[in-house]
This record gives structure tokens, sequence and C-alpha cells, in this order.
């Protein structure tokens, strides 16, 4: 009805305003293949991919940052950055890929929340401004990540792809982010896949949870 009262450009902004994000967060230890498969959920279902962690490293290189520094030393001992820095990252990306084009309102949010801290933060800034529709779990055993991980870090140029880093990581997943995933299955919103397996097998699993999802 708006857009009949309104020029194009007006109602366009308008259904911005109305328009919520819809997300779906994608969970899983170091070298699950998040990555990989969120590539793959792209091209099929056109979602936009954030990934939390390219996010945080991107912003840390980037000249000037107010954050950088402080990125750098968290991401180095295997730690998780603040919230509230993850957060403005996230928003920020989603805000600009909406203004860019309202029908981009689907995302994949990849390695967030990654504690009870990211989730409160989360919910507090984002309650009512963001629709989480399930999220997706790729489970793999831990000697497969640090093995994928490893192999990774002969081209990848990340600082955390090594063995101490990745031990570390996995102890802060295990801590951290699988009493996430925990929660999340209590209130029915988890879909889990067996990451163990090839590529093209995990994503034949992915495709059904997505036909099934919509």
């Amino acid at each position: 009805m708006f857009s009949r009262c309104l020029p194009a450009s007006a109602a366009r902004s308008a259904l911005r305003l109305l328009m919520q994000p819809l997300v779906v967060f994608v969970l899983g230890g170091p070298g699950a293949g998040k990555g990989t498969q969120c590539a793959r959920i792209v091209e099929k279902y056109g979602y936009t991919h954030l990934s939390a962690g390219d996010l945080l490293r991107d912003e840390r290189k980037r000249p000037g940052s107010q954050y950088g520094e402080l990125i750098e030393n968290y991401i180095k001992e295997g730690e998780i950055v603040p919230v509230e820095i993850t957060i403005s990252l996230l928003k920020r990306a989603m805000d600009q890929t909406m203004a860019a084009n309202a029908q981009k309102y689907k995302f994949l949010i990849d390695g967030f929340p990654r504690n009870e801290d990211n989730l409160q933060g989360w919910t507090k800034t984002m309650d009512g401004k963001a629709d989480v529709s399930f999220v997706l779990f790729f489970d793999c055993d831990n000697e497969t990540c640090i093995d994928r991980c490893l192999e990774r870090g002969k081209s990848s140029g990340r600082s955390d792809d090594n063995r101490e880093s990745l031990q570390k990581r996995i102890q802060t997943y295990l801590q951290s982010t699988k009493p996430i995933i925990d929660q999340y299955e209590k209130m029915g919103k988890v879909r889990k896949v067996d990451a163990s397996k090839s590529v093209d097998e995990v994503f034949e699993k992915v495709v059904k949870i997505f036909d099934k999802e919509g």
C-alpha cells in the first residue's frame, strides 16, 4: 500500500527499515569445515556469509583501527575477543549488505556466538533487530579438526594455524562454545551435521536441512 503513496526510492528505504535480518548461526570446532560449507550454501541458497573470525582479522589489519592490537592479542592466545567488538562488526556488515540490496537479508554468521558472553551480548544488542532461524552445528572430532587446520596453515598465512594455538582454541571451544550449542539444542534450534565426512557428503546433509527449513 505505502509503495503507491511514496516514490520508489522512499518505498525501498521503508522496506529496509521493516525487514529484519534472518540469521543462521554456524558453529563447530576449528577445522570443522564451516567456511567451506558456508561458501556452498551461499552459492546454492543466496545467503550472505559473515565470518566473525574473518571480520575480526580484517579489522585487525585495517589501518588506524582502534581495535587492531587488542584483536591480535586475543587471536594469538586462542581467546575470545570481547563481544562488543564482534557484534559491532557483524551489525555493520549486515547493515551495509541490506542497505545495498534489501533482498539480501539472509545471513550465515559463522563462528558466533562462541560463549555465554557472546550470547548475552547478542540478545541485548540484537533482540528485536534480527531473527535467529536455527544453529547449523558441524560436529567433528578434535584430531580431525587439528589435522585439517595444520594442512590449511601451510598456505593460509594465519598466525593461529599451529598446533599450540589450535589446542588452545579447541579447549576454548569445548569449555565455552559447546555449552551454547547445548542451550540451543534444548530450544530445538540445532541442526547437527557429521562434519568428519568428505566435503560433498557433508554438503548433502546441509542441503537436506536447508531444503526443509526453507
